[in-house]
């Protein structure tokens, strides 16, 4: 996503938002049905190669403002890698089916002010320090990019600022905001009753016919509410999830199936765009459909147990950092790319490793002093029983 932090709210299909979780399911019902244990380190990795997808989209995939932090187009920065590059915007495909296998792992078994305690301690301490740091990096004399009102700013801190049409500090964050929705729903139909098999299996085929019904009735209230674009990638994800816990459920690979072919369906007409003459490059449906196979296939390979021998402790570590790198490598990236290539003048592929690697480091320090310290104890308050 390129626009400036005073773009519109409207959102784009970019990036994804990787909210961070304690990948260590709950332990599934009949013993002799499992598959796997422990940390699932896999899926901590996959996030981070999700993440990197996006990040070398923004930096290579697209126009727009990252245009200008280049000084000429990234077709001319990169022109091999950036017709690849483009197909990084479907990271978010890859977040939310991850996305639905997390939340449902994490939210079986879990009262509700658990569930919500978990989840706003993990979102909130890293945003709210990634927000008010790209503010006053853009409030910066020498940075070209123009900050957002002081108002504004406040308003981003709610994380609300797109359903209040406020301009975004964070272009990215408009995932959160499907994020949100999403949580609402599974916290709403399955974590207030109490999580099990059946009432899951009835939630993901609900959300899928209610939301196809929404597509047809063009209802933007319908649509805000139940994200048709979005639902098959959390459903698939959720779908998942019943997989891992027992690999015969036909139901389990019912719910993936349809969700896949929907979802497909949605990202080619979202995405491709060749009878643009203005895009940045042309997709092609085969390339989409396949990256969107890529994040069934990969939490498939998760939830069966194909992956457990990768359990490696820097797959942790990459999981640790996949949020806050998401939060902060788009519009400080752009400040990093102009200072190097332009200001330093460091050579092209220079200035996109060195790019991605300072978000990494930043990524980690947000991680080690914001999100280690405050999350622990905001969770702790949220979860106190009155």
């Amino acid at each position: 996503m390129t626009e400036t932090v005073v773009s519109t709210s409207k959102p784009q299909p970019a990036v994804a938002a990787p909210v961070q979780e304690r990948i260590t399911p709950t332990p599934p019902a009949p013993a002799a049905k499992r598959r796997g244990g422990g940390r699932l380190r896999a899926l901590d990795g996959l996030r981070l190669v999700a993440a990197l997808m996006v990040a070398v989209y923004h930096y290579a995939g697209r126009g727009g403002e990252v245009t200008r932090a280049w000084g000429t187009s990234p077709k001319e920065q990169f022109p091999t890698l950036s017709s690849f590059a483009t197909y990084g915007c479907l990271g978010v495909q890859v977040f939310f089916v991850i996305s639905g296998f997390v939340i449902c792992m994490s939210g079986w078994g879990r009262p509700l002010r658990s569930f919500f305690a978990s989840r706003a301690s993990r979102l909130m301490p890293a945003y709210w320090v990634a927000v008010i740091l790209v503010t006053a990096v853009f409030a910066l004399p020498m940075v070209v990019y123009e900050a957002v009102s002081p108002s504004d700013a406040l308003v981003n801190l709610t994380l609300l600022q797109q359903p209040l049409g406020a301009d975004r500090v964070l272009g990215v964050c408009w995932t959160l905001w499907v994020e949100i929705r999403f949580y609402a729903l599974f916290a709403l139909c399955v974590v207030l009753p109490g999580a099990n098999r059946r009432r899951v299996i009835m939630f993901c085929a609900s959300w899928t016919l209610a939301a196809a019904i929404a597509q047809a009735a063009h209802q933007p209230l319908l649509d805000l509410v139940l994200m048709p674009e979005y639902a098959p990638f959390f459903i698939g994800g959720i779908g998942l999830y019943l997989v891992h816990r027992d690999r015969q459920d036909a139901y389990a690979w019912g719910i993936v199936a349809v969700s896949f072919l929907i979802g497909q369906h949605y990202a080619v007409q979202s995405l491709w765009n060749a009878s643009d003459p203005n895009a940045f490059a042309h997709r092609t449906t085969f390339g989409i459909v396949l990256v969107v196979a890529f994040g069934f296939v990969a939490v498939a390979a998760i939830a069966l147990g194909w992956l457990n021998w990768a359990n490696w402790r820097w797959l942790t570590v990459a999981g640790a950092l996949t949020y806050p790198f998401y939060l902060v490598h788009e519009h400080l990236g752009w400040v990093v790319i102009r200072f190097l290539h332009r200001g330093l003048h460091l050579a092209s592929a220079e200035t996109f490793a060195l790019t991605i690697a300072s978000m990494l480091l930043l990524a980690w320090l947000l991680n080690r002093f914001v999100e280690e310290p405050l999350t622990p104890r905001l969770r702790a308050v949220l979860s106190r029983v009155r």
